[in-house]
């Protein structure tokens, strides 16, 4: 897509138009009007007499809603307007749009006005991947509403499209005849559903239509609630400000309730592509927005409990123990086309889902929800051992079952050709990278903490604690390069160490599991100029052969990949690091509009001034929005520590004072307080020691 495209979303509904409103979507562009994976309007298409509008403007006026104002002709400044249209919409349950055509003229106006709709019900993947359809299509006209339908055997989906206002309704679209007085408006509200059962008679309206009166005040009553319930940030930089609202708001936006939620919500993963749940996505997530929105963290760990696997099944990479990694809803799903109903062909979930049960447990001390899921984190603990040790080494390594449609890379940098030698060559599979074997170092320990603390098991705890402490032996042994100063990225199958530079190291100083004499050496790694960019680290560093700044995991910054290796500095006592990562990443926030892209540019900063846009990056990206959260924890260093909230702030000068308050957890509701110490101006420069500051409880 070259032209500015218009986002509006609620979960995993959502609708990208053009800047006029309208959508003429491709066979391979991910506009038009999106729910449960599949598209259920790829036409929707405002004329007037004929014409197309022009548009004057475009309103963001909240993650749900958004509005347009057009003029219809091909005017200019010599010639003024004689009709003004505004289109003001709002999604959810499909869309509600109020559409009103203003006459600015002295004479009454005749005019015809038209809707064309159609819609090609693309899964989200077919769309993706060009795919054409094997189905039925059917349209039809009952109690004056347009049915657009699709039938593929049992699988059905239907689009339902009605108005307020007399129209004379086709198979092709609305149209009415309208006259409007001198001066005078005309309006009509349209209505479009989307329904995954095909039932006729069951259409109710949009659940944010005008036609509900407190459908949409409850909608921004409850962001609202959302925005108010999380701690208030109050700084002397206004930009950090309006990019921690900006963060609150897209994590609102993509809010997900999966039918098995009970209402509840978990983070989706990010828009276009991935408004579904994400295993490792949402974990991730959950573990940056926890100080701020601990409820997410709860559904999500609720949810990929229900999912995690209990059986062998090669299609879908399952393994009793296995965290989900991708739960779809769309056509492909439903026919096997894609193992994404559910998929487990991640590695990095597993022992993730017990980190992230852990650091809930110790922010918000509910011992409750530990007790009710101790049989899937010890599921997960046995996976780590009992299924993932593919090589027989002691190492979680992974190689996909499903040798059609899996996933080849099944870690967190999944594309085809992001783990490579420092000569470009691939290794073969079964891989082992170098963070995997950090999580699970690190889901040890925080699993013992639980056994000896909620699940009265010492024996298990003592036996994690032994292994964890094996496992680090080894891995530093094994996955170090003493020539070069870092750990290898992965281990090849034949047990050779893949040797090139890569931003996993830095997520290795966050799981802990590097020995305390080889961190500076791989700080200095993280923050020279081969991997350091100047926005941020780079996901491979500069030199490698298989380096490229816009390459998807060969070079670009991802904000989410920086705001974990800050949180690591930090645990190995970096603190000047850290504070210069979160103000490179906070700097770009700002020229991103306080939204950060899913990955930008690895161009070096005194080249481009700018953040280079990656191509087709996710945007909103839940754990993007969440990199701010986890960046505003790390400098000020929040830290529970028993009944306690521990603040250690190490801020960037150019932060100046900053409050966050009323930070929810176990203690209640905790203010802590910063000021910006550590001079950060651009590569090269040393920066400066700060100070840290107490917490004040309320």
């Amino acid at each position: 897509m070259t032209a500015p495209m218009v986002r509006i979303l609620d979960g995993n509904t959502f609708v990208v138009c053009d800047e006029r409103g309208d959508v003429e979507a491709s066979p391979t562009e991910p506009t038009g009007l999106f729910s449960f994976d599949m598209r259920f309007l790829s036409q929707w298409v405002l004329t007037i007499d004929g014409q197309k509008l022009n548009s004057l403007s475009t309103d963001d006026l909240q993650y749900f809603q958004s509005r347009f104002f057009l003029v219809p002709g091909t005017g200019t400044v010599y010639i003024d307007a004689k009709l003004s249209v505004i289109r003001e919409r709002s999604v959810g349950d499909g869309f509600h749009e109020e559409l009103t055509v203003l006459n600015h003229q002295s004479e009454p106006v005749e005019l015809t006005v038209r809707i064309d709709a159609a819609s090609d019900f693309a899964d989200l993947f077919e769309v993706k991947d060009a795919l054409k359809k094997v189905g039925d299509y059917a349209t039809h006209i009952e109690d004056g509403r347009l049915h657009l339908q699709y039938t593929r055997e049992t699988f059905k989906r239907e689009t339902v499209i009605s108005a307020s206002a007399p129209a004379s309704i086709d198979e092709h679209g609305l149209t009415f005849a309208v006259r409007i007085e001198p001066h005078g408006s005309w309006t009509t509200d349209l209505d479009v559903v989307t329904s995954r059962g095909g039932r006729v008679g069951t259409f109710a309206k949009p659940k944010y239509g005008r036609g509900a009166k407190q459908a949409r005040p409850n909608m921004e009553r409850s962001l609202e609630r959302w925005i108010a319930d999380a701690p208030r940030l109050e700084c002397d930089l206004g930009q950090l400000t309006a990019t921690y609202h900006r963060s609150l708001v897209d994590l609102a936006a993509l809010r997900f309730s999966p039918p098995v939620a009970g209402g509840k919500s978990l983070p989706a993963a990010g828009l276009p592509w991935f408004m579904t749940m994400f295993g490792r996505d949402s974990i991730f997530t959950s573990l940056q927005s926890l100080p701020f929105t601990p409820e997410l963290a709860a559904t999500t760990l609720r949810v990929l409990g229900d999912w995690q696997g209990s059986r062998l099944d090669d299609f879908r990479d399952e393994d009793p123990g296995r965290i989900l990694h991708e739960m779809r809803y769309g056509e492909m799903a439903a026919f096997e086309e894609r193992p994404h109903s559910p998929y487990y062909g991640s590695v990095d979930a597993t022992p993730l889902y017990v980190i992230l049960l852990d650091e809930y447990e110790r922010w918000t001390g509910d011992t409750k929800l530990v007790r009710d899921l101790e049989f899937e984190a010890r599921a997960a603990l046995n996976w780590i051992d009992q299924y993932a040790d593919l090589m027989g080494n002691g190492y979680i390594s992974y190689k996909r079952r499903n040798e059609q449609t899996g996933i080849e890379n099944q870690s967190w940098k999944d594309s085809w050709n992001s783990i490579s030698y420092s000569d470009g060559r691939l290794p073969d599979f079964p891989r082992a990278t170098c963070e995997l074997q950090g999580y699970a170092y690190d889901a040890k320990l925080r699993g013992a903490r639980l056994a000896r603390l909620v699940w009265k098991d010492p024996a298990f705890a003592d036996r994690l604690e032994r292994e964890a402490e094996d496992l680090k032996r080894r891995f530093n042994r094994d996955f170090w390069l003493a020539d070069r100063g870092y750990f290898a990225i992965a281990l090849d199958a034949d047990g050779s160490k893949v040797d090139s530079l890569a931003s996993n190291n830095g997520l290795l100083l966050w799981s802990g599991i590097v020995d305390t004499a080889k961190a500076k050496s791989v700080v200095a790694h993280l923050m020279g100029p081969r991997l350091y960019s100047g926005w941020g680290v780079r996901t491979l560093a500069e030199g490698e052969a298989r380096y490229n700044p816009i390459g998807y995991h060969l070079g670009t910054v991802w904000p989410f990949d920086n705001s974990f290796i800050a949180w690591g500095l930090r645990r190995y006592g970096y603190k000047e690091e850290a504070a210069r990562i979160a103000s490179d990443i906070l700097d770009a926030a700002t020229l991103f509009d306080g939204r950060l892209p899913e990955a930008f540019g690895g161009y070096d900063r005194a080249l481009t001034k700018y953040p280079v846009q990656y191509p087709t990056a996710c945007s909103p990206q839940a754990w993007s929005t969440g990199a701010p959260l986890l960046l505003l924890r790390t400098m000020l260093g929040l830290e529970p520590i028993g009944d306690h909230l521990v603040v250690d702030p190490a801020l960037p000068d150019s932060v100046g004072h900053l409050e966050l308050l009323d930070i929810p957890g176990r203690w209640g509701r905790i203010d802590a307080f910063g000021r910006g110490r550590i001079a950060v101006e651009g590569r090269g420069a040393k920066p400066s020691g700060g100070r840290g500051a107490a917490g004040r409880q309320r």
